[in-house]
C-alpha cells in the first residue's frame, strides 16, 4: 500500500498539525513550501518555517519560487480577488497542480494541505474547498487533515491508507482547537498567524495595481520591489522607491540592477531608486523629494548623487517638497 503524501506547508500552525496528524499515522510525508515576494515561511510575508519542527517528525521539504506564471495569473485570476489583489481561489488551485505534479514525480498517493473549512471567507467554504479540489486535478487524492471528518471521504480514507477516525473535525475562524492540539502534541515551533500574504494590504495591492497599469513588461524584479519602501508615481514611466530605514536602503541598493541610485551627499538619509530615466526637471523634483524625508537641517543646498549605468554624477538641489507635493506623488 502506497502510504506516501506530498503536503503544503506554510510555517503556521494549522499545516504543522495537518503534517503531525499524518505522520502519526505512519504516512511518509514530504512537505512542500511555495514562495513568492508576497509570502515566504522567511521572507517578505514574515513567516518563518520552522524547520526543526520539521526536522522532528521526519520530513523532508521541498522549496519552490513562483514565477512569472504566477504573476500573470495575479493580474488575471479567473475566480475573482479578495479586498485587495489577493486571488486566493487561483493562488489555491496554482498552487495544488504543482503539489499534484509533484505526487506524480515521486510516487505518492495523495496531497494534503492545513486547510481548515470556514477558516477564510474566500477560499474555505465548502463550495471553494470542493471547486479547488476538482481544478486542481486532485479529484479524490485532496486530504484536508484537520477538518476531514467534515468533508466527503477522499479516496486515502476509503482506501484505509489514512484512518478518518484519526483526523480532525476543526471549523470556523477560531484557532482554540489548533492551539489545544498542539499543546497535546508538544508542538511549540511554528509561525504566528499574523503577517501572511501580503497580496492582502492595501498599500502593497495599490502598488501592483500601478504596476499593471503602468507597466507591462514588468519581471520578477518589479514584484519583488512592490514590497520595499516607499512608491511614488511621478507619471506613466517614471517611478521612484524611498527605503525607510537602513536594511531597505541596502536592499535597494542591492536591487538597483539596471535602475537609478539617488542619494543626498554628506547627510544620512533615505535611498531613493528610480525606475525610468528622469530628465533634468524630474530629477530636481526627485531630489526636494528625498530632502523631504532627511530629518537634520541640510540647509538651503544639497548635492544629489546619482548613480546609473555605472557612473556616478552630482547635481545641486534647492528646496525641499512638503508633505502636500509628496503625498500627491504617493502610490
Amino acid at each position: 500500500m502506497n502510504r506516501m503524501a506530498v503536503i503544503l506547508v506554510s510555517g503556521g500552525l494549522d499545516s504543522l498539525l495537518a503534517v503531525r496528524l499524518l505522520v502519526d499515522q505512519g504516512i511518509d510525508v514530504l512537505g512542500l513550501n511555495f514562495v513568492s515576494p508576497f509570502f515566504s515561511c522567511s521572507g517578505a510575508g514574515g513567516r518563518h518555517l520552522p524547520s526543526k519542527a520539521l526536522e522532528e517528525m521526519g520530513v523532508k521539504l521541498r522549496v519552490v519560487a513562483m514565477g512569472r506564471d504566477y504573476i500573470d495569473l495575479l493580474r488575471r485570476p479567473r475566480h475573482g480577488r479578495g479586498r485587495e489583489m489577493n486571488p486566493c481561489v487561483d493562488c489555491h488551485i496554482f498552487m495544488l497542480r504543482r503539489a499534484a505534479r509533484l505526487a506524480d514525480d515521486v510516487g505518492a498517493a495523495f496531497v494534503a494541505t492545513g486547510e481548515v473549512l470556514g477558516q477564510r471567507p474566500l477560499s474555505q467554504h465548502k463550495q471553494a474547498l470542493e471547486l479547488i479540489e476538482r481544478q486542481s486535478g486532485l479529484s479524490g487524492r485532496l486530504l484536508r487533515p484537520l477538518s476531514a471528518r467534515l468533508l466527503k471521504p477522499t479516496i486515502p480514507e476509503m482506501e484505509g491508507i489514512v484512518d478518518r477516525s484519526r483526523l480532525g473535525d476543526i471549523q470556523g475562524r477560531s484557532r482554540r482547537q489548533q492551539l489545544a492540539l498542539a499543546e497535546q502534541m508538544n508542538l511549540a515551533t511554528f509561525s504566528p498567524p499574523a503577517g501572511g500574504c501580503l497580496l492582502t494590504d492595501p498599500n502593497v495591492s495599490s502598488r501592483l495595481r500601478d504596476l499593471f497599469a503602468h507597466l507591462p513588461d514588468y519581471d520578477m524584479l518589479d514584484m519583488r520591489l512592490l514590497v520595499l519602501g516607499r512608491h511614488f508615481r511621478l507619471n506613466a514611466g517614471l517611478k521612484a522607491i524611498v527605503g525607510r530605514n537602513q536594511q531597505e536602503n541596502e536592499k535597494l541598493a542591492r536591487l538597483a540592477d539596471r535602475h537609478e541610485i539617488l542619494e543626498l551627499r554628506d547627510h544620512p538619509g533615505p535611498l531613493m531608486l528610480v525606475r525610468g530615466r528622469p530628465a533634468v526637471e524630474e530629477l530636481a523634483k526627485l531630489g526636494r523629494m528625498l530632502r523631504y524625508y532627511v530629518k537634520k537641517e541640510t540647509g538651503p543646498r544639497v548635492v544629489l548623487s546619482r548613480i546609473h549605468d555605472g557612473r556616478e554624477e552630482a547635481l545641486i538641489i534647492e528646496g525641499q517638497a512638503t508633505r502636500e507635493e509628496v503625498e500627491r506623488l504617493r502610490i
